[in-house]
């Protein structure tokens, strides 16, 4: 059995162009985004041991925040899951396994939360 490291970075509200209705597509909407994602990592995590055994959580958000492309319509918050994914994948190659989950704020109605969880694995 392989060990892994888990990251999480949970609940990042960034607005985004998305959406498949006229009232959508052309103003940014508030979604909620939460990472999780699965690193190689090594056998012990000793007092002293470097960032660089890990990963820098601040990578993940801006993964999910500031490198989303300027301008860019994702028609279905899938796509914007995907983005981020590869995103992190060309970040690490030590990275196996993300989650993205992405809740869509605007349209709940009772608080409820609709939205996604996209799982890819590295191939």
């Amino acid at each position: 059995m392989t060990d892994r490291l888990q990251l999480e970075v949970h609940d990042m509200e960034v607005s985004v162009l998305t959406g498949i209705y006229s009232e959508e597509t052309h103003l940014p909407q508030p979604v909620r985004i939460s990472l999780t994602v699965d690193l190689d990592c090594p056998d012990r995590f000793e007092p002293d041991t470097p960032l660089s055994a890990s990963k820098n959580y601040m990578d993940l958000r801006h993964a999910a925040t500031g490198a989303l492309p300027a301008g860019q319509h994702f028609t279905l918050i899938e796509g914007l899951a995907e983005h981020i994914c590869d995103t992190i994948f060309v970040q690490d190659a030590r990275v196996t396994r993300v989650a993205v989950k992405i809740v869509k704020l605007a349209i709940a109605e009772g608080g409820e939360k609709i939205g996604i969880t996209l799982v890819r694995h590295r191939r």
